[in-house]
């Protein structure tokens, strides 16, 4: 259930609450998508999200990731990616975790539990953050919100949800918080690009914003109504551009989608997969877990390392293996930039001369710059930006520059 207060829907809102209700029922009615899918299971089991079905009708083709079958594409994956870039793409992530903490000591348990200062938050606020093991590796890279002042959501990765909710939970012993896993509640959808504001202003029954949306500004939530139903509005996301998340009741989702998917048409709004989401949140030059970071991994290493809060005051889980840094040696994340039209891919393995100098953990024919881009994991004294190195693609060698990240930067 989602826990965001916001007034009663206006009488003005009838007439648009009554349109979109009847818009988004065709829709929905025809995916005919059951909720019975999205009851716990175990991690073992297949998932489907509570969209599953208006996908299918879309014809997307679908992957397993995480354990959840989700849909990677819907036409083709350039024509999806520039439609974010230039317009807007409406993504299901409904296969992300949401986890609730509650109480009292909420700020002071998060300082604990997490790597950074979240007591420090203001209402309303979004912040990244990581939860670290103790010797300083990354369990995940997750999003807080702070919804109250003894309330925070906080967004873990699909493929790290039992993990996350598991040392969170293991976590709290001692502090006058309750910690609760509360994914199966939510439903979540992305609308991201330059006009993704315009659309969800002109979305019929979706109103009663805390913050108007014009005023909500990055890294920031609001809670909302959409036909009488709550959720949680944030202006966050994975891809680079500007966009909102929104969370809302898996009952309401399709309906949500319909209306959105109205609104949205006319101004060039396409249905994304996670196809295009990898390549737009690699130009942006955002990790992704299982790649860029993992268990092994220190923030540091990634580039993270501001976002470990050493300043605070008091001990959090993996503070001594941060203060106490990396081995001597360890490699550290770059951004590669090549020409041509061949690309190095997760895994290929890249030189300096003859010596074997490190590992790509993304890379793309970037879609925006026309070029292949790279994240990958170096040795320090080949680190610096300029730096030419080669990439090994399938046996031949291909030349890259280090260049700074990110690849891309939309024009503020």
């Amino acid at each position: 259930m989602i826990d965001a207060t916001t007034p009663a829907a206006s009488p003005a809102d009838a007439a648009a609450t009554a349109a979109a209700t009847s818009t988004a029922a065709a829709i929905s009615t025809a995916a005919a998508i059951s909720t019975a899918a999205v009851t716990a299971t175990p991690p073992s089991a297949m998932r489907y999200s509570p969209l599953h079905g208006i996908h299918e009708q879309l014809g997307a083709a679908f992957t397993d990731f995480a354990g959840w079958m989700m849909p990677v594409r819907y036409s083709s994956d350039l024509a999806e990616h520039h439609a974010v870039r230039t317009a807007a793409g409406i993504f299901d992530i409904s296969h992300m975790a949401e986890i609730h903490v509650r109480g009292a000591d909420a700020g002071a348990y998060l300082d604990f539990a997490l790597a950074g200062k979240l007591s420090a938050m203001a209402l309303a606020q979004a912040k990244y953050s990581l939860i670290l093991n103790e010797t300083g590796g990354i369990i995940d890279d997750l999003v807080a919100y702070r919804l109250a002042d003894d309330h925070f959501l906080v967004v873990a990765n699909a493929g790290n949800r039992f993990a996350a909710a598991t040392a969170l939970s293991e976590r709290a012993k001692g502090f006058d918080v309750t910690v609760t896993d509360e994914s199966d509640d939510y439903a979540l959808i992305a609308v991201q690009g330059p006009v993704s504001r315009a659309i969800l202003e002109a979305t019929a029954g979706l109103g009663d914003f805390a913050t108007p949306l014009d005023e909500l500004k990055y890294y920031r939530e609001t809670a909302a109504t959409f036909i009488g139903h709550d959720l949680i509005i944030a202006r966050t996301g994975y891809t680079g551009e500007d966009g909102f998340e929104l969370y809302i009741q898996v009952d309401a989702a399709a309906d949500l989608w319909a209306a959105l998917t109205v609104a949205g048409e006319p101004l060039g709004l396409v249905p994304a997969g996670l196809a295009c989401r990898d390549t737009l949140r690699l130009e942006a030059g955002m990790p992704l877990y299982g790649h860029e970071l993992g268990l092994t991994t220190f923030p540091v290493q990634a580039g993270l390392g501001r976002v470990v809060a050493l300043s605070k005051e008091g001990d959090f889980v993996g503070r001594a293996a941060i203060e106490a840094g990396p081995d001597a040696g360890a490699r550290v994340l770059v951004g590669l930039a090549a020409e041509g039209r061949r690309a190095g891919r997760a895994d290929y393995a890249i030189y300096h001369g003859d010596t074997e100098v490190g590992v790509i953990t993304s890379g793309a024919l970037s879609p925006t710059l026309g070029h292949p881009i790279a994240m990958a994991y170096v040795d320090a004294d080949v680190s610096d930006v300029g730096t030419e190195l080669h990439l090994d693609v399938r046996g031949s060698r291909i030349a890259a520059s280090v260049i700074s990240l990110p690849f891309y930067k939309r024009e503020a």
